[in-house]
C-alpha cells in the first residue's frame, strides 16, 4: 500500500514535537524501573515503555527524508539514555571530584554518542522504502532495526546494555519469552508492537484490516507466552536437593569511606557477619574487604579461615586479589596488572587452592583504562582502577550438591557471557550470585534498574540468582525471575532465606546462545530487512503490493 502526497501531517511545530520527543524518551527510562510507585523500589512498567516508543515510532514513520528521521529518534534515544544513566554523574562528581560542569557533559556526551546508534537504525528503516508498505511491515522492519540497535550497544567497545527496553518487561505479558529469545529478543518484540500502535497507514479503507491483523498477531503471541512458553526451570524436579540456606550482607558503606576512614568499620562488620551466620551460603558483596589478605590486620584472614575450615558453612567474599598471570594469553599491558576484582571461597575441606572467580567483564574507566583515555581518568580520583581480567568461563563452585556460578556487578548484563557456562550441561551451573558495589551511585534508581536486570537473567538462564550488595538491592531471585526476599537499600543488615537450585535442562536461550552467541538474532535481523527492503522497492516503482 502507497502512501499518498497528501497524507496529513499532525500539527505540531519542530520545536514542540522535540519537546515531544524528549518527554518520551525520558517517560521510557522511567519505565524501566518507575521509582513513584510508593513501595520505596521502582517498578517496571511495560505498558509506558510501548506508549513512549509508540510516540517516537509515529514520528519516525511519518518522516519523509532519512534525515529527518536520523534527528527525531536522536532525540528521543538521548533523552532516554540521559534517564537511564544520569546516575553516572554521582559516581563522577560527588566520589570522582570531577567538576559538575564537566561530569554533566560527559553523561551527555555519552548518550547523545549512543543515541547515534538507534538514530542510525532510524535511518535505515526510512531509507529503505518502509513508508511504502503496510504496517505489519513497519513493525517488522521496526523491531528488528532496533534490536539491532541495542546489539549493537551492548556489544560495541566492550558494550552498555543498562537500559534495554526488554527490561521494562520483566513483569509482562512478554516475560515468558525471556527464556527462549532474551532481552534482546524481547526487546525487539517491544518496538514491534510500538511501531504497531503508532505506524501511519495511507489507505484508510485498508488501515483497519491492518491493524487488526497486527493487534491479532501480538494477541497470539502474548498469549503464547504465557500458557505454553513455560520456563524449564518452573517444572523441573529438584526434590532430590534440598534447599539452600543463605545470609547475604549488605554493608552500606559509603563509597566516600570505602577506601579510608570506613576500611576499619567495614572490617569489623563483615567480620562479625560471617561469624554469626549459620547458613549454607554466606555472601558479601563486591571488594567488601578492600585489601588484599595479606595486608588484612593481624589475624583476621586467619580466623575466618579457621571458622570455614570445619563445619557444615561455606562463604564468598568479595576482594582484590592478586593476579594469576597467563604469559601464554593476552597483551603485555594486560599480562602487566596485578589485581583482579574477584570472589574468593572458604570452605571445609578444601585440597589445594581455595575456589576464586576473577572478574572477566571489567568496567571501563572503573576497572579499566581505555586507550587514549588517560587524561579522563586522571580527572577523578578513583582507586583501583585497573585491573586485570579473567576468563569468560570460570569453574562453578560446587557446594552441598550445588554449582554456584559467581558473576561481579554489571557483569550480569551480559547474559550471552553468563550463558556459555551452559554450554557443557554437566557442569552447568544450578545458581547464579551476584555480587555488587554500586554505592558509587547513591541511593538511586540504579539500583532498582540492576536489580531487574538480575531478575531477567534469571529468566533468560532458567537459574535463581542471589544477590549480595553493599547498599543495595540484596536480594533472592527465584529461577522465574522474582523476588522472594529483598533487603530495603542504603540500610545495613543481613538477609537470611533459602534458595532452590535447578538441576534440570538449560533455557532454549542458554542452549543456542551458549552454541552460537547472539549470531543467531543478527542473522534473523538482516534476513527481515532483505525481504522487507525487495518489497519496499517493488512499492516504490509502482509494483502491486499484497503484503500486510
Amino acid at each position: 500500500m502507497q502512501l499518498t502526497q497528501n497524507t496529513p501531517r499532525l500539527p505540531l511545530s519542530r520545536v514542540w514535537l522535540t519537546l515531544g520527543l524528549i518527554a518520551a524518551g525520558l517517560l521510557q527510562a522511567l519505565a524501566l524501573a518507575w521509582p513513584f510507585a510508593g513501595n520505596s523500589q521502582g517498578v517496571a512498567l511495560g505498558w509506558l515503555q510501548l506508549l513512549s516508543l509508540s510516540f517516537a515510532a509515529a514520528w519516525l514513520d511519518r518522516s519523509e527524508q532519512p534525515r529527518e528521521a536520523f534527528s527525531r529518534i536522536w532525540w528521543f534515544a538521548c533523552a532516554w539514555l540521559v534517564g537511564c544513566l544520569w546516575w553516572l554523574f554521582i559516581s563522577m562528581n560527588t566520589y570522582g571530584g570531577m567538576p559538575a560542569l564537566l561530569a554533566g557533559a560527559a553523561v551527555l556526551a555519552l548518550a547523545a554518542s549512543l543515541a547515534c546508534i538507534y538514530a542510525a537504525a532510524a535511518w535505515v528503516y526510512c531509507a529503505i522504502g518502509v513508508r511504502q508498505l503496510g504496517v505489519l511491515s513497519k513493525a517488522t522492519a521496526f523491531g528488528v532495526l532496533w534490536m539491532l540497535a541495542e546489539l549493537v550497544r551492548g556489544t560495541l567497545f566492550t558494550g552498555l546494555p543498562w537500559g534495554a527496553i526488554g527490561y521494562a518487561h520483566v513483569d509482562g505479558v512478554l516475560h515468558p519469552w525471556a527464556s527462549w529469545v532474551g532481552v534482546y529478543g524481547m526487546s525487539g518484540m517491544a518496538a514491534f508492537v510500538a511501531m504497531l500502535l503508532g505506524a501511519e497507514n495511507g489507505q484508510s479503507r485498508t488501515a483497519w484490516r491492518n491493524r487488526l491483523a497486527g493487534g491479532l498477531f501480538v494477541g497470539a503471541f502474548a498469549t503464547v507466552g504465557v500458557t505454553t512458553l513455560t520456563s524449564p526451570a518452573s517444572v523441573t524436579d529438584s526434590s532430590s536437593h534440598a534447599p539452600l540456606t543463605v545470609t547475604l550482607l549488605q554493608g552500606n558503606v559509603q563509597q566516600d569511606l570505602k577506601f579510608g576512614t570506613g576500611v576499619a568499620q567495614a572490617l569489623n562488620d563483615y567480620r562479625q557477619g560471617l561469624l554469626q551466620s549459620r547458613a549454607d551460603l554466606v555472601v558479601i558483596p563486591e571488594t567488601a574487604l578492600p585489601l588484599l589478605p595479606q595486608q588484612l590486620p593481624a589475624g583476621y584472614w586467619q580466623d575466618l579461615q579457621q571458622h570455614f575450615s570445619h563445619g557444615q558453612q561455606a562463604a564468598l567474599i568479595g576482594m582484590p586479589l592478586v593476579a594469576q598471570v597467563n604469559a601464554e594469553a593476552g597483551s603485555s599491558a594486560e599480562r602487566a596488572r596485578q589485581f583482579t576484582n574477584s570472589v574468593l571461597a572458604l570452605q571445609p575441606n578444601t585440597a589445594g587452592e581455595p575456589y576464586r572467580y576473577d572478574k572477566h567483564h571489567l568496567v571501563p574507566f572503573g576497572e579499566f583504562v581505555p586507550p587514549m583515555f588517560q587524561w579522563f581518568v586522571r580527572l577523578m580520583h578513583i582507586p583501583m582502577g585497573d585491573f586485570s581480567r579473567g576468563a569468560v568461563v570460570q569453574p562453578s563452585l560446587t557446594w552441598k550438591g550445588e554449582r554456584i556460578a559467581p558473576n561481579i556487578c554489571f557483569e550480569d548484563l551480559f547474559g550471552e557471557e553468563l550463558a556459555k557456562s551452559f554450554a557443557d550441561p554437566d557442569h552447568a551451573p544450578t545458581i547464579l550470585v551476584n555480587v555488587s558495589n554500586i554505592a558509587w551511585f547513591g541511593d538511586t534508581v540504579a539500583i532498582d534498574q540492576h536489580l531487574n536486570i538480575s531478575r531477567m537473567r534469571a529468566m533468560e538462564l532458567g537459574r535463581p540468582m542471589l544477590r549480595a550488595t553493599n547498599t543495595g538491592a540484596t536480594a533472592i531471585i527465584d529461577a522465574q525471575g522474582v523476588v522472594t526476599h529483598r533487603l530495603p537499600s542504603a540500610v545495613q543488615g543481613a538477609l537470611h532465606g533459602q534458595v532452590q537450585g535447578v538441576h534440570g535442562p538449560a533455557t532454549p536461550y542458554a542452549r543456542w546462545v551458549s552454541a552460537w552467541g547472539l549470531w543467531p538474532l543478527v542473522g534473523l535481523a538482516f534476513a527481515v530487512l532483505a525481504c522487507v527492503a525487495w518489497l519496499g522497492s517493488r512499492a516504490k516503482h509502482g509494483k502491486r503490493y499484497f503484503g500486510p
